[in-house]
């Protein structure tokens, strides 16, 4: 064989083996991506997993005013209190929304084992007072594991077993123990906008210590909004509860159902944490 030929077979081969590294690199890169996306993939879809609650139960129901409520119903042990920030159907998470607030400042309690949960300890806003007035405070003591209504302006003012577990929802007394007159005590509380159709939400208990986490769909006063949730929530097993805030702040998110009110951001909002 002359040099010619040997030198275009050699050229020959070398472009062969040259191809096939090609491709054996090439399969590897695709190989290599196709993994970090399926471990993407796997990532994302255990951490919505995880953030995905399964301890409560959802019930709508249509009271004999025209009330349309929307329920979560679970142990107060499985309830927190989170800082959001943000419209509660964009969170990650499931619950309602919680008590009054003016743009980022919380003018309700909302404290979680003795730390206010929107910023530090003196700082306005942060969620260690009910401001302005003495208000009906939603209290899981998680010690003796009881839930109860305390009419409070300061944090430091609840009576819990243990101030390293529990949490505080500020709102407005909704006073369904018997002989209370609640319409006096709405009053000594300023709770606004009582009169008027508005969206409504509340946080109730029950006989066998079941806190719902209450929302409407449809607009009612105070007075209706109560009158529904006693008449459809709790099998007339209720103890007590509070109003939250409403109208707009109105926000609801499960796997069931989702309400936005009208959109806007709460700074905070009761969470389900399982």
């Amino acid at each position: 064989m002359d040099n010619g030929k040997a030198n275009t077979l050699s050229k020959k081969r070398i472009w062969q083996i040259t191809g096939i590294m090609l491709a054996v690199v090439a399969a590897g890169a695709v190989l290599l991506y196709a993994m970090i996306h399926s471990l993407q993939g796997k990532s994302t879809s255990e951490h919505a997993a995880e953030e995905r609650p399964y301890s409560y139960s959802y019930e709508t129901a249509i009271a004999s005013n025209g009330m349309e409520l929307h329920t979560l119903k679970t142990k107060p042990s499985n309830v927190t209190l989170t800082k959001v920030n943000n419209n509660v159907s964009l969170t990650p998470y499931y619950g309602i929304n919680g008590g009054f607030f003016y743009e980022e400042a919380l003018l309700s309690i909302a404290v979680v084992n003795s730390i206010p949960v929107n910023g530090a300890s003196g700082d306005y806003g942060n969620g260690a007072a009910n401001s302005k007035y003495a208000r009906g405070t939603l209290v899981w003591d998680g010690s003796a594991d009881q839930l109860s209504v305390q009419i409070v302006r300061d944090a430091s003012e609840l009576k819990v077993k243990d101030n390293t577990r529990f949490w505080a929802q500020g709102g407005i007394s909704m006073s369904l123990v018997e002989g209370v007159d609640w319409r006096q005590q709405i009053e000594a509380e300023q709770a606004p906008f009582a009169d008027e159709e508005r969206l409504r939400s509340a946080a109730v208990f029950d006989e066998d210590n079941m806190v719902y986490l209450v929302v409407s769909s449809t607009r009612g006063t105070l007075a209706s909004f109560r009158e529904a949730i006693l008449e459809k929530v709790g099998k007339a097993k209720l103890v007590d509860g509070i109003f939250l805030d409403g109208d707009g702040s109105s926000q609801l998110r499960s796997e069931e159902a989702v309400l936005t009110g009208d959109a806007r951001p709460v700074v905070q909002m009761l969470r389900i944490v399982k």
